[in-house]
């Protein structure tokens, strides 16, 4: 008997290609590193960084806060000064209140002179000797916005028709306003022009000018 040979002419499978060694544990390792990267990023990484822009938030608002704060008390130290120079005013007047003795009515007109807006009794040709219009005497004219605040008062004393006025000012300009008031009161004659020196108080951390007025009283 013949032996049969079979002959296959298929071409033969290639067998799968196997991994080559360590490559699955390289995938499983980067893996890993990507999934922890995660965990970092996703658990400490975001919440600092959201606890680190509130922080800032905070900061922020905190300075603005303070830079308001700071703008507001900037001129804190001439409101300082501005308040002793006040209380050195109101205690002068009140000493003055209580130790002067003259006519009510010159009483009233210093009243009036140290009000603020308001004007001395006058004549209405010394009304129009002080006012600004033409026939205005320029060395007499009184300035309308003067502030008396600014001048305050020590001491009032008469000697029959003659009196002598002292006090303190925060500027010569201010007690020759104060001078030109009385010069055109009716209840003032023969005032004199102020004499002043300046003063430095250094216990307040004040300067101002002290001065002295004098003429006649007109009952």
């Amino acid at each position: 008997m013949l032996a049969m040979i079979k002959i296959n002419l298929l071409p033969a499978r290639k067998p799968r290609r196997q991994s080559e060694p360590g490559q699955l544990d390289v995938a499983i390792g980067a893996g890993a590193l990507l999934a922890a990267a995660a965990i970092v990023f996703f658990v400490v990484h975001r919440p600092m960084a959201e606890d680190r822009d509130k922080f800032k938030s905070e900061a922020d608002a905190l300075a603005n806060d303070n830079n308001a704060k700071r703008a507001k008390i900037a001129d804190l130290p001439q409101r300082e000064a501005a308040f002793k120079a006040e209380q050195a005013r109101n205690a002068a007047i009140k000493q003055l209140v209580n130790t002067i003795v003259v006519p009510d009515n010159v009483l009233h007109e210093i009243g009036e002179i140290l009000t603020p807006s308001r004007l001395p009794t006058m004549t209405r040709a010394m009304a129009e000797r002080v006012s600004q219009g033409p026939k205005g005497d320029q060395n007499r004219r009184l300035q309308l916005d003067w502030d008396p605040k600014h001048v305050w008062i020590t001491s009032f004393s008469t000697k029959g028709d003659l009196f002598t006025l002292e006090g303190a000012a925060q500027s010569e300009s201010d007690t020759s306003q104060l001078a030109k008031r009385m010069q055109a009161s009716v209840y003032f004659s023969d005032v004199t022009s102020p004499t002043s020196s300046r003063f430095v108080d250094t216990v307040n951390s004040l300067t101002y000018y002290k001065f002295t007025i004098s003429g006649k009283v007109v009952y």
